[in-house]
């Protein structure tokens, strides 16, 4: 009897299992999709509006495609007028007489994208200034600058921006560096200045190393030089292989910039001899995420809710970037399709979001400096590779300092 009972035990409960079994797995799958449903991913409502276009301009997207920004746009009147005259009805915006001036300049002006050069330098990549042969220059710096920054300009051909073959730690051989300035014609609207122009071309004269064009040289047409330059690039420097842009106020150590440079173009070429891919899309600096428009009118960086909702995309921070040539040339084309934007770092994260993209963070970048009981410490700047920002005596300093760094540290 007890036997038996047993047996009839060990059949219930064998009889049971899968019930047990199947009954948690129908418990779990109703607890899954019910979480599934119930749960509501967080709204976003980040979008980008830009006065002065209509929706009807399929021709010339303002902004990437994709959920960072909406797609719709206000409906306004196209600011149509002669760029260079800057005579042009105003786009309609509701806020537009309340803003600061330098805003409504911006907005005037922002379907502008061509000017004329005045001081150009179409050799400069070109072997003995040769039509016919380009030069490959490992590194081309792209410093932007203003007419008067005479003594920034100097100090940076004496120290870090000299052009010519330049040695670095693990390069046997000097890797070519080209530098050129990037300037804009005087800001006459700040009041009057003395005319720096004949200065401007006696400087030219002596070095070749100044690109201008014909646009009042402002804090919101910094983004001009941007696309200025790559139009220039792709013209008369289109073989270089990396591009340094940055302000005439930093420090670059250029030799470890080299070294970290050509690291990566070796890593490179090894990854292209398997694949078939033969651009380098590298984007390096200090990169700013999240970052919230400045809401503040008295600032400098004042961008208005009407013109601009939600967190800029992930940028470089603008005292220096480093980006590939062949990345260079395929921001002056997608530049074409992104509506203007009067910051220029943020800008150029909008250009690398619409490529699809992202910029690199590299901690050798410093555009907010070094901790301050560290920039008197030779060694302190080891890991540097760029520090924000040094006046003409003080890059001259640390040039010094810095030359035999290895061996002290």
């Amino acid at each position: 009897m007890g036997k038996c009972c047993k047996c009839n035990g060990r059949l219930l409960c064998m009889c049971l299992l899968p019930c047990m079994m199947t009954g948690h797995l129908l418990i779990y799958v109703m607890v899954s999709i019910f979480v599934t449903i119930s749960y509501a991913p967080p709204k976003i409502t980040i979008h980008y509006i830009a006065p002065g276009i209509s929706d009807s301009n399929s021709a010339l997207a303002s902004h990437p495609l994709g959920p960072f920004w909406n797609l719709r746009l206000e409906d306004s009147d196209e600011c149509v007028s002669d760029c260079m005259s800057h005579k042009c009805s105003v786009p309609h915006m509701q806020d537009f007489n309340s803003l600061p001036e330098q805003m409504k300049a911006f907005i005037r002006s922002m379907h502008c994208r061509e000017y004329p050069l005045l001081i150009n330098q179409p050799g400069m990549c070109r072997k003995n200034n040769s039509s016919l042969d380009l030069d490959t220059p490992m590194l081309l710096m792209a410093i932007k600058s203003q007419v008067g920054n005479f003594e920034n300009r100097q100090a940076i051909r004496e120290t870090w921006g000299r052009s010519g073959l330049v040695r670095a730690g693990s390069i046997k051989k000097g890797r070519l560096v080209r530098t050129v300035f990037l300037l804009g014609r005087q800001d006459s609207s700040t009041g009057p200045h003395p005319d720096l122009q004949n200065l401007l071309d006696l400087e030219n004269e002596k070095y070749g190393d100044i690109l201008q064009w014909d646009f009042r040289d402002t804090f919101f047409n910094l983004t001009l030089k941007d696309l200025m330059f790559w139009n220039w690039f792709q013209q008369y420097c289109p073989t270089a292989i990396f591009v340094f842009k940055g302000d005439d106020d930093v420090f670059v150590r250029t030799d470890a910039l080299l070294d970290y440079l050509n690291k990566q173009w070796e890593e490179h070429n090894l990854w292209r001899a398997y694949t078939n891919e033969t651009g380098m899309d590298l984007f390096v600096g200090e990169v700013i995420n999240n970052a919230m428009p400045n809401r503040e009118p008295s600032t400098k960086y004042y961008i208005p809710e009407s013109f601009y909702k939600g967190v800029y995309p992930p940028y470089a921070g603008g005292g220096g970037v480093v980006y590939s040539g062949s990345l260079a040339l395929r921001l002056k084309e997608v530049s074409e399709r992104v509506r203007l934007f009067p910051i220029d770092d943020v800008y150029l994260g909008m250009c690398i979001h619409r490529l699809g993209l992202s910029p690199n963070h590299h901690p050798g970048f410093l555009t907010f400096d070094l901790p301050e009981k560290d920039r008197g410490k030779t060694c302190a700047y080891k890991s540097v590779l760029l520090v924000h920002r040094r006046s003409p005596k003080q890059m001259l300093t640390l040039w010094k300092q810095l030359q035999n760094l290895s061996s002290q540290c």
